[in-house]
């Protein structure tokens, strides 16, 4: 209606309002008059007027009602609403009563009604995410077992192939890059044998790569040193290595490699020594060790970070940076005891349990201990600390008992009121003093909120866990103190997920770590095996099991619930840093696959003991079988003869007298070395091995069967035939000339190899009739083979009765058809002028080769 009066109207306009007047007026005639609505008449300006009102009442009566009520209040309050609009940053939406039920449901059973309706279908919703979230999680943990399942069995199917070597074939070409070995493991400076100071990371390299690099440096320094029995600390200097390439600066996650390095290291206990304590404890104590040490770096931290609120001051103490810790972390409680000055005023804060508590955290054990003995609200507590800390958490039955009763009283009386949470150190140190399972599992289940990080958790887990033990049950059994032990803890965090810890892989390092905290190394192990990808944590798990298997743990970390024996988990180990090794072994660098494959013989028995005789005696047969297998794989690699026997000799001057030092064996393992040799037709590796043993008699006889073959296939015109059976022949003879020379060889030794020496030389004048029958010398080609002796074929001598052929050798035996087939295809071609040659023939069917004679009768055409 905005138009209505407006200049400018046309005729057409006008005409339509005329025509809607006078329609309206007619219904005005028509319409009944009512008493209850007076007329009303209204021109068309007053029309204008009136309809422009309405709208703008319009507009008003949309606008929402909370927010012109709100207006309203703050313009009484003397507020800029506008103002206040625009300096709003942000605000919130509350739901009302009527929003969420309807007006109608004013009755308290429509309101249950109605609220009962709501819960069920929160709960239906609720219900239907879970299973749509779990279902996606299973399907994604089915399709990760299926991947990691294909994976394992394609390295598997690596690891089964062949270790014999193929001829001119580029061995490092079918790697592909998952593989463990860095790209650059076959090159001159990582084969060379450097020392592990010059093989060290260049710019531009992986991750994966530069760890290989660093870590193969310390393995061979390991095996250097304990092939020499010299100390070495295999953890410290990995940890050194690992820090060298810097590669946890960012400090994104909680866990870094690095960390888990120095537990390691804290795990072996490199340079120290726990005295009446099982392997078991010791592992125990170690954990404990490295958690006290990141919570030393942590309160170092919080007092830098507030450094005029922690008033450290000049003072480098122990004890003074526990009070400097506990003034910034009771900085909102007042004034602590030992910072009070007039103790007449409000009483200060008494931080004796604080003190104790944190000092036992931090690992500053003696302070503990001070503190105790000087206060006069731990005087009880002095003396059990004391015999803690002496023992190494071995107290007796007395004390444990004494410190039980001690936490029900605390547990019975609770928080005092004032004082909220103070006491609560008080009860944990009583805890890790009373070691029980039921008062810790209680304490646990009453204050879920005790510890504020996982660490904090496991620490007091390890220090109050015992080692059960036989002699003492009795008197646990009957006090009813049933020790927190180590299974317990192991299956407490085994009840969660590995994606629990990690953060569903944001945070990979975090369940290893969890692992080897609670002494379960081995799982730990295989877990990091299996990250396969850019940070190299695969790389990480082979040198943490050489590390741990050199210290001949890795038995005691299986874990609970794992039913694996002492080999077991050595056994785990020893495939681990075999198929590691085994891929440098693929990409030709030899030198760094030997070092591996000691590394795993090693952890087959059990570690550094292996190297010096200490092992039990079925460790020691395991890795001395272990270790002939992994050499023999090095041995047929082309230059495993090399590597592992030096220039001459049967390893003296080579690697091999690093791992077995006695003649003896190492003859034996030769000996057995090439016999596989020549089982999988690798004759020429045989036989230098024969001739580095003096067992010439045999490197002669693997000659003579190789120059067999070589001639039966130049009797069948193979190309190589003649060439491969030359070079047969000088080899013979060179195996013959250094037995002359040889003082190793007996005289039954002398008349094997006169023996082999004949066949070696009758196989060289069958050679030489080939030669003469394939130049066309056909006369000559049949005189020489008149006369050899063995065939008896001189026709002016008698027919032999004794079949002679019998004491041929079987590899001179399977030349005979081939060469009596020449002799008779040379017969045809010349003349018998004096029947000489019918005489010939004739003895070739009778006396000592008639077998032979009647097969190439079956074949042959006489003239």
């Amino acid at each position: 209606m905005a138009g209505v009066g407006a200049d400018g109207g046309g005729d057409t306009e006008m005409g339509g309002w005329s025509e809607l007047l006078n329609t309206s007026t007619k219904l005005l005639e028509q319409a009944a008059p009512t008493p209850h609505f007076p007329t009303l008449q209204r021109n068309l300006d007053q029309l204008e007027v009136l309809s422009t009102k309405l709208k703008a009442k319009t507009i008003r009566a949309e606008a929402p009602s909370q927010s012109l009520s709100a207006t309203r209040l703050l313009a009484r309050e003397g507020i800029n609403a506008e103002q206040l609009t625009r300096d709003l940053k942000s605000f919130e939406l509350k739901t009302t009563f009527e929003d969420v039920f309807p007006s109608e449901a004013t009755s308290v059973e429509e309101y249950l009604q109605q609220l009962h309706e709501m819960a069920i279908v929160s709960s239906i919703q609720g219900a239907q995410k879970d299973n749509l979230k779990s279902f996606n999680n299973y399907m994604m943990q089915v399709l990760e077992d299926d991947w990691q399942k294909e994976k394992r069995d394609f390295l598997q199917s690596l690891s089964r192939l062949s270790t014999l070597p193929k001829r001119n074939t580029n061995l490092a070409g079918g790697l592909s890059r998952y593989a463990l070995m860095p790209s650059s493991a076959s090159s001159p400076q990582a084969s060379s044998g450097l020392p592990a100071a010059e093989v060290m990371p260049i710019p531009n390299k992986t991750i994966i790569d530069s760890k290989s690099s660093v870590y193969a440096g310390v393995v061979k320094d390991l095996n250097d040193a304990r092939g020499r029995s010299l100390p070495f600390s295999p953890a410290t200097a990995f940890r050194a290595a690992y820090e060298s390439l810097s590669l946890d600066a960012t400090g994104l996650k909680s866990v870094t490699m690095q960390k888990v390095w120095h537990l390691i290291q804290a795990l072996v206990g490199e340079g120290l020594t726990h005295r009446n304590v099982s392997t078991k404890m010791s592992l125990v104590v170690g954990a404990r060790r490295h958690l006290e040490w990141g919570h030393e770096k942590y309160i170092i931290e919080t007092i830098n970070s507030q450094p005029a609120l922690a008033a450290l001051g000049g003072s480098v103490g122990n004890l003074q940076k526990i009070r400097a810790f506990l003034r910034v972390r009771l900085r909102d409680h007042g004034v602590l005891d030992f910072d009070a000055s007039d103790l007449r005023r409000q009483p200060p804060v008494d931080t004796t349990w604080q003190q104790i508590y944190f000092c036992l955290r931090t690992g500053y054990y003696d302070e503990a201990r001070q503190v105790a003995q000087s206060s006069r609200a731990a005087y009880n507590f002095a003396p059990l600390l004391a015999e803690w800390i002496t023992t190494n958490g071995a107290v007796s039955s007395e004390t444990a008992l004494t410190a039980s009763e001690e936490c029900e009283k605390m547990l019975r009386m609770g928080d005092r009121p004032g004082r909220p949470g103070y006491d609560r150190k008080k009860l944990l140190l009583y805890a890790i003093i009373c070691g029980c399972r039921r008062q810790i599992d209680r304490l646990l289940k009453d204050l879920p909120t005790l510890f504020n990080t996982i660490e904090d958790f496991l620490w007091f887990k390890l220090s109050a866990l015992r080692e059960y033990s036989s002699a003492s049950s009795s008197n646990v059994a009957n006090e009813g103190l049933v020790p927190y032990m180590l299974e317990d803890l192991q299956n407490y965090l085994n009840k969660f997920e590995p994606s629990y810890y990690t953060k569903s892989g944001k945070d990979p390092l975090v369940y290893p770590y969890i692992l080897l905290l609670s002494i379960q190394s081995l799982p730990a192990i295989l877990y990091l095996s299996k990250e396969v990808g850019e940070e190299g944590y695969h790389v990480d798990a082979v040198h943490i099991s050489i590390t741990l298997a050199d210290h001949g743990i890795l038995p005691e970390g299986v874990g609970s619930g794992q039913k694996m024996g002492v080999m077991d988990a050595c056994a785990e180990a020893d495939s681990i840093i075999w198929q590691y090794g085994s891929i440098y072994l693929r990409n030709g660098n030899l030198d760094l696959a030997l070092e591996y494959y000691a590394q795993a013989a090693a952890a087959m028995g059990g570690g550094e003991v292996s190297w010096i005789g200490q092992g039990n005696a079925d460790q020691q047969r395991q890795r001395s079988s272990m270790l002939k297998q992994l050499l023999t794989e090095i041995l047929l690699r082309d230059g495993g003869i090399q590597l592992l026997l030096g220039p001459s000799g049967m390893g003296e001057e080579g690697e091999l007298k690093k791992y077995m030092m006695d003649w003896r064996s190492r003859q034996q393992f030769l000996l057995e070395a090439a016999h596989r040799c020549q089982e999988a037709g690798l004759y020429d590796k045989s036989v230098e091995i024969h001739k580095r043993v003096g067992a010439f008699a045999m490197a002669l006889q693997t000659v003579n069967k190789c120059l067999s073959d070589a001639v039966c296939a130049l009797a069948q015109n193979m190309l190589d035939g003649e060439s491969r059976a030359v070079a047969l022949i000088q080899s013979g003879n060179e195996i013959l000339e250094t037995a002359r020379y040889s003082s190793e060889a007996s005289v039954q030794d002398k008349d094997l190899i006169s023996e082999q020496q004949i066949i070696l030389r009758q196989l060289e004048a069958i050679l030489h009739i080939y030669r003469l029958a394939r130049a066309g010398q056909t006369v000559d080609a049949l005189r020489e083979t008149i006369k050899l002796p063995f065939l008896h074929l001189d026709p002016q001598s008698s027919n032999v009765s004794v079949d002679v052929f019998r004491n041929l050798s079987p590899h001179v035996q399977a030349c005979v058809p081939d060469l009596l087939k020449v002799a008779l295809n040379c017969m045809d071609n010349v003349r018998d002028t004096d029947g000489t040659l019918r005489a010939v023939k004739s003895k070739l069917f009778v006396g000592p080769v008639r077998l032979v004679g009647v097969k190439i009768r079956e074949n042959c055409h006489f003239s």
